[in-house]
């Protein structure tokens, strides 16, 4: 079987939606911050400065300026984790908070969540505050928000799917995102609905089923922004039985064997 039709149809909408903030990653190089070289003792007394300020920033009233502050924290989480140099000496422990602050004080802001969530899962490896956020953030966020506002519970299904193995809680965010990407008139959010039912049909027949677990890799291997994270689900895609080829056009191409 060929999966990366679902890769593709799960993915292409998110693709779409980042690409401003991915605009934003693409000019980092030009500010130095991926190229610079920082020795660790800076970068350790740059992260706790970063550290008091975020603290400092949750505590603060915001006043009328509330979705500014969480708006200038997500610009800020994108220089965070640009900076690429420092983060070798000090890790992506700081990703979670800044992902706390936006939802705090803007929670409506749909399109940081895709770059929060699986930064705090995957780099900060804090799948379990991932979940917890985007949670709250769901209080605030109707399918009226913004278009592509079911890929929150996309993105939810997969961290209970892959990191927390909780299967019936992955259940759930996986039928959520298919209402909600059903209510969207737009192919490409229907193409979601369906693949998203088709694993919540995986998960009722089997909670361990292999197709559903690589279904969620090929997810994070068509939104990788980094060559660790793209390793990382091929890595894992590999372990469940399944392949990963390059096609002569420069496509993935990922197979899964037949389940019993």
């Amino acid at each position: 079987m060929n999966y990366l039709k679902l890769a593709k149809t799960l993915t292409v909408p998110v693709v779409a939606t980042l690409c401003a903030t991915t605009l934003i990653v693409l000019q980092l190089p030009r500010l130095g911050l991926l190229n610079r070289s920082v020795n660790k003792t800076l970068a350790f007394k740059q992260e706790d400065l970063e550290k008091s300020r975020l603290q400092l920033l949750k505590k603060s009233p915001a006043f009328s300026f509330s979705n500014l502050v969480g708006d200038s924290a997500y610009l800020n989480f994108i220089q965070y984790l640009g900076d690429s140099a420092a983060r070798k000496h000090t890790g992506y422990s700081l990703v979670p908070e800044y992902f706390e602050i936006v939802v705090a004080r803007n929670p409506r802001l749909v399109n940081a969540y895709f770059y929060l969530s699986p930064a705090t899962s995957l780099f900060a490896g804090r799948p379990d505050r991932s979940v917890a956020l985007i949670e709250q953030g769901l209080q605030s966020i109707s399918p009226h928000t913004d278009p592509k506002a079911y890929l929150l519970w996309l993105y939810k299904g997969i961290d209970e799917l892959l990191f927390l193995g909780d299967r019936q809680a992955a259940r759930h965010s996986y039928e959520m995102a298919a209402q909600w990407a059903s209510n969207s008139s737009d192919l490409s959010s229907q193409e979601v609905a369906n693949r998203a039912r088709e694993t919540v049909q995986f998960l009722a027949k089997d909670p361990n089923s292999v197709r559903a677990r690589i279904g969620a890799w090929a997810t994070i291997l068509s939104n990788a922004l980094d060559d660790t994270s793209r390793q990382l689900a091929i890595n894992n895609i590999r372990k469940l039985g399944g392949e990963v080829t390059v096609s002569p056009d420069g496509s993935l191409q990922i197979s899964v064997p037949k389940e019993k």
